[in-house]
């Protein structure tokens, strides 16, 4: 049986989310790419609201 290669695909880029391509793991099936999320809110601390 022939070991099974796979295309490089290139890295997936936009403005909030990064896409890589794993390495290939030896008897595992599973998709073989990393999403990487940028945050896209942002965090505020709490602060208690003025009495009236």
């Amino acid at each position: 049986m022939a070991e099974f290669t796979r295309p490089k695909v290139p890295e997936g880029k936009t403005e909030y989310v990064t896409t890589t391509q794993k390495e290939i793991t030896p008897g595992k099936f599973f998709v073989g790419y990393d999403t990487t999320w940028k945050t896209f809110q942002k965090e505020v601390p709490y602060s208690t609201p003025k009495k009236p």
